[in-house]
């Protein structure tokens, strides 16, 4: 049987409520809660734990998780840091003692920061939730327990990454019979569901401070890592505002630092100038001019984003008018630029995306993951936790914004959106993957906003990345961009990487749910490069 796939996917509707996410079973367990009276935050974390269930390459309880939430009541827009920190007693100097120089291996026992999600999911429910974690866990420790069939885009990741558990710690649940599950093979993991009944049961207590903890912090130290139970117990969230630019007369809403929506805030402030609208969506000049705007980006992105508590980050200054039209004017229509690096403005993966609303017009955009698939590839002896990698994306430079700390949060790829129109909730989106997150965020709302089209159509177009998230990064373009336009990208100087077949995983996979403000009609569009479903009623 054969599991690639072409869209054919329909625009979804509904009024009472809508979950869109990467497998139908997480869909449908957010649902289930919409229709027992939860609203949309509580149907954000079922469908977030289900989709560690049927997702454990890309997401789970022992990685990190950001939220964007719209209160219908107070028209405002709140967002939740749920990114863990370097254990306290790592350095810069530890690791280059054990030879660890240049930078951190992305597999690393060290590459392993504290897990937010845990504390990140009660938090939500607790400020803006109906329901208890015992409520909304319950679909997602069933089907733990009692099994799934693997989908087709899951099982691949899985099947790639056969060898990464065969080496890795603990990892006996998720190879039954000693292998990668195949393609509709039934898989049960009770680890993992013993973990979320005692996170139902006890709340992160149950995770941070408990069994759990213990054998988190013991498994790491037996692979030489330095995490301890006191990093674990002094974990938590943070609450904040959210940063914004006003994009053609609408609001696009992004995460604060240390998330990566600064980026693609960044490239819509220079691209607003262009008439994009007035330009084939598939044509040269357009895609290089977008290619461009999100280079300068990264170019600042990466030298400036940083955990916030430890190195300010000047958002004001880099999203301000001047500094757009100083950074625009590096851009020329006739050849790719060299890397920019960043600029001084004036003072002043693997994971998953989900987005909820529910019928009193709440709005949820959730984000979770582990970094790279299978995180660490290191699992929690007896808890069927996989424990992210995050901390590979700081620098090992003393002197750079990003520098790696104890107790620091890092450089963080995932990031949730929004669009606000009038100061109301217009949509919610995200696009997950690594640094292609917010290249697919530019790419999403230069679909809806300038070329009006529908949710369905904004996720099935052809897509382009900067593969490493850098100014100088190879452009990789999707199947279905025209090969006329491939040619004419390299003749401007940029360095073209075509990709086809299960390759297209590197462009992401991205959720959107939007509002009809005058009748409250919701339309969902949900990624075809994904197993996903929109679920709405």
């Amino acid at each position: 049987m054969n599991f690639d796939f072409v869209s054919r996917r329909s625009m979804v509707t509904g009024r009472r409520g809508m979950v869109a996410a990467s497998n139908p079973l997480a869909a449908q367990a957010g649902l289930n809660i919409l229709r027992q009276g939860g609203n949309a935050a509580d149907a954000a974390i079922a469908t977030a734990a289900m989709m560690n269930v049927t997702a454990p390459a890309s997401t789970g309880i022992g990685g990190d998780c950001f939220a964007l939430y719209y209160d219908a009541k107070s028209g405002q827009v709140t967002a939740l840091n749920g990114s863990g920190r370097a254990p306290a007693e790592l350095s810069i100097d530890y690791l280059g003692e054990q030879g660890i120089t240049g930078e951190l291996p992305a597999r690393s026992v060290h590459a392993v920061t504290v897990p937010g999600a845990a504390m990140g999911w009660h938090d939500l429910i607790t400020r803006y939730g109906r329901m208890t974690l015992a409520d909304v866990l319950q679909d997602a420790i069933y089907y733990a327990s009692e099994g799934y069939p693997v989908t087709p885009v899951f099982g691949a990741s899985w099947q790639a990454s056969e060898q990464l558990l065969k080496n890795g710690p603990n990892t006996e649940d998720y190879l039954p019979q000693g292998k990668a599950p195949q393609v509709g093979q039934v898989v049960t993991l009770p680890g993992l569901a013993s973990t979320l009944r005692a996170v139902a049961e006890g709340g992160p207590q149950a995770f941070y401070e408990s069994p759990v903890a213990d054998a988190i912090v013991e498994t790491l130290q037996a692979q030489g890592g330095l995490m301890t139970k006191e990093d674990l117990k002094k974990h938590t969230s943070t609450w904040g505002d959210p940063i914004s630019v006003d994009y053609r007369g609408v609001t696009v809403v992004e995460h604060p630092p240390n998330g990566q929506g600064l980026a693609a805030l960044m490239a819509l402030k220079i691209a607003e100038a262009w008439d994009l609208a007035s330009m084939d969506n598939l044509s040269p000049e357009k895609l290089h001019l977008m290619v461009e705007a999100m280079r300068l980006g990264f170019a600042d992105a990466r030298q400036y984003i940083a955990d916030p508590d430890v190195s300010p980050v000047p958002v004001d200054a880099l999203l301000s008018e001047s500094y757009a039209a100083q950074r625009r004017a590096m851009v020329s229509a006739d050849a790719a630029m060299q890397p920019p690096g960043y600029g001084t403005p004036p003072d002043s993966s693997n994971t998953i995306y989900l987005c909820v609303v529910d019928g009193d017009g709440n709005a949820c955009s959730f984000i979770n993951s582990l970094y790279m698939g299978f995180g660490s590839g290191i699992v929690a002896k007896g808890t069927g936790v996989f424990l992210q990698n995050r901390g590979a994306n700081f620098v090992l430079d003393p002197t750079h914004p990003n520098a790696l700390a104890g107790g620091k949060r890092p450089y963080h790829t995932i990031i949730p959106g929004m669009l606000l129109k009038d100061g109301a909730f217009h949509a919610t989106f995200g696009v997950m993957g690594g640094f292609m997150q917010p290249q697919g965020h530019f790419q999403v709302v230069n679909a809806l906003i300038d070329d009006d089209i529908n949710p369905q159509e904004a996720l099935d177009r052809p897509r382009w990345c900067l593969t490493a998230g850098t100014d100088d990064s190879t452009l990789a373009l999707e199947e279905g961009i025209p090969v006329k336009t491939m040619a004419r990208l390299a003749e401007l100087g940029h360095r073209v990487q075509p990709i086809s077949g299960r390759g297209r995983g590197l462009f992401g996979s991205g959720q959107i749910i939007i509002r009809d403000q005058k009748s409250g009609a919701l339309f969902g569009g949900s990624d075809p490069r994904k197993d996903g479903l929109v679920a709405g009623y």
